[in-house]
């Protein structure tokens, strides 16, 4: 699989995001479950069609996209409102990146790292793979300068935790199903979501700044806008209340985007039980 993903690493992005185009409308139009729960959740969030249709597509350009930006040459990228990150880097606070699944979630990490990883590098949270090789290839892909994984675990979090004390950063994606007891129950898009907690823990720790992000994917193969913006509220210190504030500041980014936001992620599941 190294060697199929390194072949697809040299296509140029625009012809990857075209087969994932491919690829996106051709799952949507075979998988009657897939499609069915798309098209519920873009009708919770109160879509009209000519909002949610680019989705489909890009649904698929999140897969295609990966082995460029595992193995590839770097992509290009462009930033909006990196004075947040520049601001509290300066004044020596840890950074918590909030990245929902929108655009390409992968480019994000990728592009802090290769831009202020030498300054404080970045931990990410993420759930390894269950079959051995694919973990193996997904761990050689992200190992990179200035970037640093954290299993979805007790010791996962230590590792989080202490990164931000360090004054170093940290991203997860908030809007991602927890297992059973790491969240609970809240309005996304108007329907109970089960949330993770972790990201209001971290939000808490002393001297963060919670910052939201995500990677625009630039039409034409053109590559990526990395979009950084502070969260609109403080955050409460009710974890309850502090959960419905950041399912709100996510709404209202992916309403920003909704042509870009995984619709078809299944994201009003009951959680699994924790290992």
């Amino acid at each position: 699989m190294a060697g199929l993903f390194r072949l697809f690493s040299r296509f140029p992005l625009a012809w990857a995001h075209a087969l994932g185009a491919v690829l996106g409308w051709l799952v949507f139009l075979v998988s009657p479950v897939y499609r069915r729960r798309f098209l519920d959740h873009a009708a919770q969030a109160g879509l009209a069609p000519a909002q949610w249709r680019s989705a489909v597509a890009a649904a698929g350009q999140v897969l295609t996209e990966l082995p460029r930006l595992w193995f590839g040459a770097p992509v290009p990228v462009v930033w909006q409102g990196e004075q947040a990150i520049e601001a509290a880097l300066a004044a020596g606070r840890g950074v918590l990146f909030l990245t929902p699944h929108l655009g390409c979630f992968e480019v994000t990490a990728q592009a802090y790292a290769l831009r202020y990883g030498a300054r404080q590098p970045m931990t990410v949270l993420f759930r390894p793979p269950r079959k051995p090789g694919l973990r193996q290839l997904v761990q050689r892909a992200r190992a990179r300068p200035g970037l640093r994984t954290a299993p979805a675990s007790l010791s996962g979090v230590r590792q989080l935790v202490r990164a931000l004390r360090q004054g170093e950063c940290v991203g997860l994606l908030p809007d991602q199903v927890p297992p059973q007891g790491q969240g609970d129950w809240q309005p996304f898009f108007g329907r109970p979501a089960y949330t993770m907690t972790l990201a209001h823990r971290l939000a808490q720790q002393e001297g963060v700044t919670v910052l939201l992000a995500w990677g625009e994917r630039l039409p034409g193969g053109r590559g990526y806008c990395i979009r950084v913006q502070p969260v609109p509220l403080e955050l409460a210190a009710d974890p309850a209340q502090a959960g419905r504030q950041i399912n709100q500041a996510l709404e209202t980014l992916i309403r920003s985007r909704p042509q870009q936001y995984l619709w078809g992620y299944a994201r009003y599941k009951a959680p699994r039980e924790a290992v």
